[in-house]
């Protein structure tokens, strides 16, 4: 509810309320803001205010009215800039999917819990293990050296020799010397696009499928071709279209605990995905950032494959250590010096003190340990979340597993979204996983995140309110 200032009027309020989320991009150009009448009720105020606000919004080129049908977010394009301001700005503006998720990743401790995220709490991960592992490497040796020279570019040997040890236990066959470290699982997927891909090129991704990618590949000038996502793996049908009209140099797939359904590929359809790789001649990547939570015997294209035409991609911020962002691609041994020289353009090499603190977490068998702790709690955790969710009328399209849940509301997302940021909860609308947004029922939970009984209250009351 608004209330009258001083400084403020209520109508003043609620168009900046309303140009605040238009800035920060959480709400996307061609939404629809609610209807007078809505409006007035969510805010408590009158009829006259919110089209008294509503004219400001125009004013300010925010915002268009189309006759019948009401007010929408005009697309914002950026003017000419010069200065300083030419030289810190992006040259694409990141898609409000991208930019409203990774905000929520950000959040603030002492908040309400995000529906929406797509990260663990970090009271889940907290650990003595992370303070351990930098003890020993401090102790072991001193930390100047570490500190006052480059570390190896392809990545802290000591880490790239346990990696290779430990992607053997996934039965896929990786030397240290196929190996390359990264900061994070999102810039291995980015070096790989980045040595693979040129402008215009065709790549076939998963849908639904995580809105970072989307926003990612079409950054780089990539043709997306969205590939849809069952529970045995991608549509296979789909893709030898694809391959056949468009010959696409890339699949970008999430094998086990796929985001956002939950979805683990199946051998055969794993079999029938290397066949047409073949046949085609295009790479696919395989991205097992959730392999932490997952069975090792779970199906992986790289595995079956043997890493010749399959880049595995992975890392170690959604289980224990999200500050330190270590990551790692291994890649077939042909494609390793280029993608190694990608790396050294962009960051040169990686942070040799924070790997060796994470090889001793692997060797010392600390990392396997705290994943098994945090597995055995999310599995409590998404027991109760999803009895909660269904008590709240939701239904899952796919079965629960993993970090996150794909629910039917029953009503549309994009609308739900913001009615609940009204309420403090960022949510995951289905349209956020897709490449070209898709109005739906449709969104993820993150069942850390929706264990309370006072989001699926609050959940509950919008919901009817809509």
């Amino acid at each position: 509810m608004l209330t009258r200032t001083a400084s403020q009027s209520l109508t003043e309020q609620l168009a900046a309320h309303f140009a605040e989320r238009i800035a920060d991009r959480l709400l996307a150009a061609g939404t629809r803001l609610p209807s007078v009448r809505q409006c007035a009720q969510q805010h408590g105020v009158s009829p006259a205010t919110v089209v008294a606000a509503y004219d400001r919004l125009l004013a300010q080129g925010l915002v268009e009215a189309r006759p019948q049908r009401g007010f929408f977010v005009r697309e914002q394009r950026l003017g000419p800039l010069s200065g300083a301001a030419a030289r810190t700005a992006g040259a694409v503006r990141p898609p409000v999917d991208a930019a409203a998720l990774m905000r929520g990743m950000f959040h603030g401790a002492g908040e309400l819990p995000q529906p929406g995220i797509g990260v663990f709490p970090p009271d889940w991960l907290a650990s003595d293990v992370v303070a351990a592992a930098v003890r020993h490497v401090a102790s072991r040796q001193a930390l100047a050296p570490l500190s006052l020279q480059y570390g190896e570019p392809a990545g802290d040997p000591g880490l790239r020799q346990a990696l290779a040890h430990k992607l053997a236990g996934l039965n896929v066959p990786a030397a240290p010397e196929q190996i390359v470290t990264t900061l994070g699982a999102t810039h291995a997927l980015d070096i790989v696009s980045r040595t693979l891909l040129r402008a215009g090129d065709h790549v076939m991704v998963e849908e639904p499928g995580w809105a970072i990618e989307f926003a990612r590949l079409q950054a780089l000038g990539a043709v997306i071709l969205p590939v849809p996502r069952g529970p045995d793996g991608p549509d296979l049908a789909v893709m030898a279209r694809y391959c056949e009209a468009h010959a696409p140099k890339l699949f970008v797939s999430v094998s086990v605990l796929h985001n956002p359904t939950g979805y683990c590929l199946s051998p055969g359809s794993a079999h029938r995905v290397l066949t047409l790789a073949n046949q085609h001649g295009f790479h696919v990547v395989e991205d097992d950032t959730y392999s932490h939570l997952a069975p090792d015997h779970a199906t992986r294209l790289s595995a079956l494959d043997g890493l010749q035409r399959t880049v595995y991609v992975s890392g170690f911020a959604k289980i224990l250590a999200p500050g330190w962002r270590v990551g790692y691609l291994a890649a077939p041994p042909a494609l390793v010096q280029r993608l190694l020289d990608t790396k050294l353009l962009a960051t040169l090499t990686t942070p040799a003190l924070l790997e060796q603190a994470m090889a001793w977490c692997i060797a010392q068998g600390r990392l396997r340990r705290h994943a098994q702790r945090v597995v055995a709690r999310l599995d409590q955790a998404r027991e109760r979340s999803v009895r909660l969710a269904r008590a709240a009328g939701c239904r899952f399209v796919s079965e629960p597993a993993g970090l996150f849940g794909w629910v039917d509301t029953g009503v549309d997302t994009e609308r739900l979204s913001q009615c609940m940021l009204d309420e403090g909860y960022l949510l995951a609308p289905g349209a956020l996983f897709h490449a070209g947004r898709r109005p739906g029922s449709l969104m993820r939970i993150n069942f850390t995140t929706t264990q309370a009984q006072a989001f699926w209250t609050v959940f509950e009351r919008v919901r009817a309110g809509m």
